[in-house]
């Protein structure tokens, strides 16, 4: 009867250990870096800096029609160069 008890313990401590151990993370695991270039503020701002820019010029090349045309060119350029910073900021830091 002792040996059973012992038994039904070791058992138990054992399945405890395994189940604490199935919630601990790997040591192995890689851990992800969120990418500060990639953010919505970050685009926001770029994006908007890009119109902006753009309307000034073209306002004062050709008026409100080119305000209008150099809002759209300046929103596509920042566009561009948002996405050409969170790519730039991925390949230098990606894990090999």
């Amino acid at each position: 009867m002792q040996s059973l008890k012992r038994f039904r313990l070791v058992s138990f401590v054992l399945t405890a250990c395994l189940l604490l151990g199935m919630l601990v993370a790997p040591a192995s695991a890689q851990r992800r870096y969120r990418n500060p270039q990639g953010g919505t503020k970050k685009a926001v701002k770029r994006i908007g800096i890009g119109t902006v820019g753009g309307a000034v010029v073209g306002g004062l090349i050709g008026g409100k029609k080119g305000a209008l045309v150099g809002g759209a060119a300046g929103a596509a350029g920042g566009t561009a160069y948002h996405y050409h910073k969170k790519r730039q900021w991925r390949r230098r830091h990606r894990a090999y």
